[in-house]
């Protein structure tokens, strides 16, 4: 783990800034696309003309010529020259990330993300999770992580079954946001057939989507509907503590990507827990999910240690069932990961009060 540059830093903070920006004041001019005309007997007609993912051009009807769709065009093109001027300042900055040394996502599961944060995935309380949420933390908390810890080829979006708040009644289909990119995404059949599936593959590629969601007990294994990304996801337990708090980030490919991943601190915990619930096939994985854990301990532990505090006591406060979960990967931390062991338990003494009460109760 090495600490990015301060002016790599300073630029993602701007790419972030320039991306909220953007999305508080979507306008028609993001619109892919551009108005045509057809002359019909006299009569000038508009139609909307654009490319479909796979290069197929289309050409919606919009209306008959008139002074108010005439004030809508200009409109279109004035807030879309706007657009264009925004995105070129976004790559730009990408572009100068990259050469500073930011994480960056490969371009196939960047284009996947960039079409789940333009279908409304995120907008709706969809939260990256896994690898490709740990490389987006790395930028945003201005570390470059070990190149082997940020390896992977799966995209896992987890969500609650509802939210929380009063919205409109919106969709995101995931399925269809798939099937627009022309990628060869197809479900996953899941063990039980009588199951909807909760993971899209490209076939005879690695790519992969798993959609997740909290479970609400130990007994649930049954994929729950997510109606409004009309699809289905897998429940885990523990995930309604990784995706309780999360922030707004970018992903950096050749624009960026604004999306929502975990707190950090929260993240790193729930690294631990689930280190020690894989199974021995999954051995690799269990290795990785410590080396995550360890490298964001050890940031904020120096930079953000009250993070790290807000999180513990959350997971203390879920009760003793929560805690126990912690016991067994930090003993393994403190032995494949010491120097970032050492680092929590100074930042956080009750962790290591907790640790001496466990070992002295097992004797």
């Amino acid at each position: 783990m090495d600490r990015l540059p301060l002016e790599t830093q300073t630029l993602y903070a701007e790419l972030l800034e320039q991306l909220t920006a953007l999305e508080t004041r979507r306008s028609i001019g993001r619109v892919p696309g551009c108005f045509v005309t057809k002359t019909v007997k006299g009569e000038t007609y508009y139609y909307f003309q654009h490319s479909d993912p796979g290069g197929v051009l289309r050409q919606r009807y919009v209306g008959k010529r008139t002074p108010a769709l005439e004030k809508v065009l200009a409109r279109f093109q004035e807030e879309k020259k706007r657009f264009q001027t925004d995105a070129a300042h976004i790559q730009r900055l990408c572009a100068q990330l990259r050469a500073g040394g930011a994480l960056v996502t490969d371009s196939t599961s960047g284009r996947v993300l960039k079409a789940f944060a333009e279908s409304g995935v995120f907008h709706l309380g969809g939260v990256l999770v896994g690898t490709h949420a740990f490389t987006v933390l790395g930028n945003l908390l201005g570390v470059r992580w070990t190149h082997h810890a940020i390896k992977t080829q799966d995209i896992d979006i987890a969500s609650a079954s509802g939210l929380q708040i009063a919205v409109p009644d919106l969709q995101a289909d995931v399925p269809k946001t798939l099937e627009s990119l022309e990628m060869g995404f197809l479900p996953v059949p899941s063990l039980d057939p009588k199951h909807p599936s909760t993971s899209f593959k490209v076939r005879g590629a690695a790519l992969r989507v798993d959609l997740l969601t909290p479970a609400r007990g130990p007994a649930e294994h049954a994929p729950i509907v997510i109606g409004r990304f009309n699809v289905a996801a897998q429940p885990l337990l523990f995930l309604d503590y990784l995706i309780a708090h999360y922030e707004s980030a970018s992903l950096i490919n050749g624009g960026g990507v604004l999306v929502h991943v975990p707190n950090p601190a929260r993240f790193a915990f729930h690294k631990l827990i689930v280190s020690q619930s894989r199974g021995v096939a999954a051995h690799s994985k269990a290795g990785k999910d410590l080396e995550q854990a360890a490298q964001i301990f050890s940031v904020l532990a120096e930079d953000r240690p009250g993070d790290l505090l807000l999180a513990w006591e959350d997971l203390e406060h879920r009760g003793k069932r929560w805690v126990k979960q912690i016991i067994s990967p930090m003993r393994v931390l403190a032995q494949r990961h010491p120097a970032e062991h050492r680092k929590l338990t100074e930042a956080i003494p009750a962790i290591a009060e907790r640790l001496a009460a466990a070992k002295k109760s097992s004797r």
